[in-house]
This record gives structure tokens, sequence and C-alpha cells, in this order.
């Protein structure tokens, strides 16, 4: 595909963000010296390198790093009641989260909820909360990681608020929930850039 060239920066570590429309993580690499872009079938909130499509059509593009968020509505045991009458997404949502496993990139980390994955795949690496990066919330968020070190905490603080539970229905709810909050974006940057150079 066109955009494999379009990717290239010589020097620089090729760091392919997987399904986010936010920017978040994909800037915060940016700002450790990444080559980083964020993919996805929706445009990106911010300015920045994003390609807008499906990763699978750019996941060959010679990535050294993947942070993947793959949908997880099929997948999320928080929607488990819903599940038996959705067979047919369920395991179109697991075939993609196990392509992303099985990218032919060196290093991966995938980022779910609590999910089937667990029991479908196997169980993750780590479960990290946002208060230990900074946010005073809750949100138990599973890293299943390839030749990636676990993430350390970087700013332990009070709070145990579960404001992902306490999202007012709108159209933008899922997207409200799915963003990845900042201190942990800034982690994943400062602690898995050296990995690839």
């Amino acid at each position: 595909m066109e955009c494999c060239e379009e990717t290239g920066i010589k020097g620089s570590p090729k760091v392919l963000v997987a399904c986010e429309f936010s920017g978040i993580v994909r800037d915060a690499f940016l700002k450790r010296g990444a080559n980083a872009w964020s993919v996805d079938l929706l445009p990106s909130e911010r300015n920045g390198p994003h390609i807008e499509c499906n990763v699978l059509d750019v996941i060959d593009c010679g990535w050294d790093l993947m942070i993947a968020h793959p949908p997880c509505t099929y997948l999320a045991v928080s929607g488990a009641r819903w599940f038996k009458d959705h067979p047919y997404e369920q395991q179109e949502a697991i075939n993609f989260f196990m392509e992303l496993v099985h990218a032919n990139i060196p290093h991966i980390c995938i980022e779910n909820p609590i999910s089937i994955m667990s029991t479908v795949y196997r169980k993750p690496d780590q479960i990290i909360q946002p208060w230990q990066f900074g946010h005073g919330e809750t949100k138990s968020t599973c890293l299943w990681l390839k030749n990636l070190p676990k993430l350390q905490p970087t700013n332990i603080v009070s709070g145990r608020c579960q404001r992902v539970h306490l999202e007012q229905p709108s159209p933008d709810r899922w997207k409200n929930r799915s963003r990845t909050l900042q201190g942990i974006a800034d982690a994943m940057a400062a602690q898995w850039i050296e990995c690839v150079y």
C-alpha cells in the first residue's frame, strides 16, 4: 500500500498506534522522537500523522512497535449479557484481536478492558489502573505484551472514581470511554521507546 512509503523517517523507530482516533498515544511517542502514526477507520481528532483505513491494510509496513486498542464491544465482559445475540460479531472481534497478536512486529502491546480474551487467548501480562498514572479513576485495563517490559506506575494518586461507568448516555459515549488517558500514554512512550532503538 502507498502509505507504507509515507511512514518512513530514517533513524526513528516506526510506531503504529492501531485503532486510535484520539491521537493521544501517537502524540506521546512523537514527543519522544518516534516516527509514530495512528491508524483508525475514523479521522484523527488531533492534527498529526494519521492513516484513515483498516489497520490490517498497513500492518506489514515495517513497524518496530505497535500499541493496539482493538474494539472491545464484543469482547469486554461488561457486555457479556449481549454476547449470545451477536455470535458472528464476537467471532469477528476475536479474529481481529488475534490478527493483531500475530502481526509481524517485534514489539507489541494490545490494550483492552477485562475481556473474554483472557480465556480465548491467554491472561494479560498485566492489568493497570489510571490512578497509577496520575488520574484518580478506576478502569481495569489489560495489557498483552510482546517483547516489552511491564508498564511501571509513574504517579500513584488518591481517588477511585469510576468515571467511565458514570459517563452520561450520548452519541459520543463510546468515544469518551475509549480514549487513552494522558498519563498512561506518556508512560508507554517514556518506558517503551528505548526498546525499539
